[in-house]
Formats: C-alpha cells, structure tokens, sequence
C-alpha cells in the first residue's frame, strides 16, 4: 500500500515536471459596442482624469478635422487634440517626435492617450502610450516582451475595421533598420469603444483592403502551425463573418456592425497563434515601398495559392464580386538590392514563417522564392 501510494506521488512528479508552460496573454479589459456609443467617451474618461495638469491627449486621423466628429470630443481645458495623417505607415521616429511635444508641452505625465482612426492611429497610440512610461526610443523596443514599464492608460477607437489593432497586443511601427511591432503585455488598449457609425463613408478601396487584412489574418491563422482550440475558435467566426460582409448581401448598417465584429474576432484569433506568408511579405513592401498594410496584404496573398490554395480562391471571389483592381506592376522597376532587402524584411519575421510552415520552415523557403513573389507584383 505504501509503494502505491509512493508511486502516484512520482507520477504526479513526473506530470508537474512535463507541465507546458502556456502563454498568458493580456485582452483588453473593457470594450463597449453599438451605434452611437462614442457619445459615452467623456463618461469613460472622466474617472481617470488625475489633475488638471494631467490631460488627455486625443491623436486624430486628420481626415477628421474640420468634421462633427470633433465637436463630440470631451475635451477639457489642458486636453490637447493631435492631428496625425494615415497616408503613411506609423514610424518610430514618430513615435518618438509626439513623446518629446507632449513631455515638453506638459509637466505631469497625461492622464490617458486616445486614438481614432484606423490601424496607424492605433498603432500609434498604443506606442506613444507605452513610451510615455519608458526611456530610450521607439526602435529599441520593436520585437518581443522587451517593454519594461506598463504604459499609461489608453484607449482605442476605430473609425475603419479590418486591421484588428484595436485588440492586439502589438503596434506595428516602420523602424530605420526594420518593419516590426512592439509586442508586449502593456500594448494592450485599456479601453476599446467599437461604434460602426464611426466607419460610415470610407471609400470602398479602403474597406476592401482593410477588411481584408481581416481576412486574411484569418486564413493564416486557420491554416497556421500554432492553431489551437482558442485561436481557431476567433478564427472561425471572424472568416464567417467576412465571408457574409464580402460575399453576401447585406445591408450597409449591417455590413459596417458584422465588419467590425470580424476585425475583433481575427485579431483575437492572433493573439494566441501567429499570421502567416502574406503578412510577413507585406512587410517588407511596406518597408522598402510605402505600400499600405492592407493593399500590401492583398498584393501578396493573390499568389500565395501555393500556400493558401482554399483562401486564395475565396480571395478571388471577393476581389471580383466588388471590382477591385490591384495596382501592376509595384515591383517591376526593383534592383537587386531592393529585392534583397524586402526578402530579408521578410525573412527577419520568424514567428511567422514559423506558423506557416513549421519549425524547419528554412527548409521550404528561400530568397530566391520570395523574389519570385515580389517580381510577379
């Protein structure tokens, strides 16, 4: 009896020692969804206003200004509003320039950070957010659970759905040597106010791209090495919700509430797995090119069927229900240098190609078949 019973300590031993050490990821802790619900911002804030000295620093698509978007911000005396253009992918450097104007500008750390707009606006709240608290610059931090100190509190507001920023523990930033995100426990918003009269009259270039980017976080999530029951679970919902927005025939109204339903779920989806080929592709024509996040996506992943055979056709569909056409030619005019440096932007994202393709994924690509990619663009 008592070798029995010594024996099942072992095994519990045996077990506790076996134990995986699974990832325990931040999600955002309070979100508000419906029409309208923007109107209840002011509400939110109030509560976390510490002084008079200590305001809240609204960053704005500048498509915005001038609009009655504006006069609903609840701004206080000291609050500062900053408009930001969306043309261009969010760079360190920038993050950077708006830390040092609201530290000059301002002797308290500010109470809260907002952000409205799409992905870069996002983006870049969440990392003036995080370098308010931290030293050094923007670059220094792009990678893994490299920040050391919890931003101050933010919030995020999307005013276009698809890029899933608004729930992901990453902001994607343009650095002097690489395209990579902040990745870490405290990019996380603190706050999430989904309102899809916010969407209303983005063009449908922008909609399509960008809602792509959804979807195709999904398909690489889905068909990703890192799957599990959690991701698959986000995954799944958000592919059927864009295959309803961009197959089906809805209604506007509906179509904006289901578009950002699908933004969150497949951003939820890569919290605890990875995306895949076309995003990491798509980083190195955004780094080299300039090329937005979602058209770069979609300029990618239209000759990923290699990879993404079931994707890819659904991908043509989609592209063909709404007359889109993609731009020709972005590549024809490359050196081999230029070539060189987008492959290796690519290839720099491990992660990715890890749940693509596995763990000897360098035994299935290659230089050579990325240039080949990218010269078909």
């Amino acid at each position: 009896m008592a070798m029995e019973v010594s024996n099942k300590e072992n095994e519990v031993e045996t077990s506790t020692d076996l134990k995986t050490n699974y990832r325990n990821f931040p999600m955002v802790p309070r979100v508000i969804f419906g029409n309208g619900c923007f109107g209840q911002l002011g509400e939110i804030l109030l509560p976390k206003r510490k002084s008079v000295e200590a305001p809240i620093i609204f960053l704005i698509d500048d498509v915005f200004e001038g609009t009655p978007l504006i006069s609903r911000i609840p701004l206080f005396p000291n609050d500062l509003i900053i408009f930001i253009s969306a043309e261009e992918e969010p760079k360190t450097d920038q993050v950077d320039f708006l830390v040092e104007q609201i530290r000059s500008e301002y002797k308290e750390i500010p109470s809260g950070i907002v952000g409205i707009g799409g992905g870069t606006l996002l983006d870049l709240a969440k990392a003036v957010a995080i370098m308010l608290n931290n030293e050094g610059k923007a670059q220094e931090y792009q990678g893994w659970d490299l920040v050391k100190k919890p931003s101050i509190y933010h919030v995020g507001i999307p005013t276009i759905s698809g890029t899933g920023a608004e729930v992901s523990r990453t902001t994607v930033l343009m650095g002097p040597e690489k395209k990579l995100g902040i990745n870490s426990d405290y990019t996380t918003f603190d706050q999430v106010i989904l309102d899809p009269d916010l969407t209303k009259g983005v063009s449908k270039e922008q909609w399509f791209y960008t809602g792509m980017d959804c979807f195709i976080h999904c398909v690489e999530s889905l068909d990703g090495t890192f799957l599990n029951a959690f991701s698959q679970s986000y995954g799944e919902k958000a592919l059927e919700l864009c295959k309803e927005v961009f197959l089906g025939e809805l209604e506007d109204s509906e179509s904006r509430d289901k578009l950002m339903m699908a933004s969150w779920h497949g951003g939820m989806s890569i919290a605890y797995s990875q995306v895949g080929v076309a995003h990491a592709m798509s980083y190195g024509l955004s780094y080299l090119l300039g090329v937005r996040h979602g058209i770069g996506n979609c300029l990618v992943f239209q000759y990923l069927e290699e990879f993404y055979p079931k994707g890819v056709a659904m991908f043509n569909k989609m592209i063909e229900k709404h007359n889109i056409t993609l731009p020709k030619g972005v590549c024809r005019d490359l050196t081999d240098s230029d070539f060189k440096i987008m492959t290796n932007v690519a290839l720099s994202l491990e992660p990715l190609w890890e749940n693509a393709l596995g763990v000897e994924w360098k035994k299935h690509i290659s230089p050579e078949k990325l240039r080949s990619i990218y010269q078909k663009i």
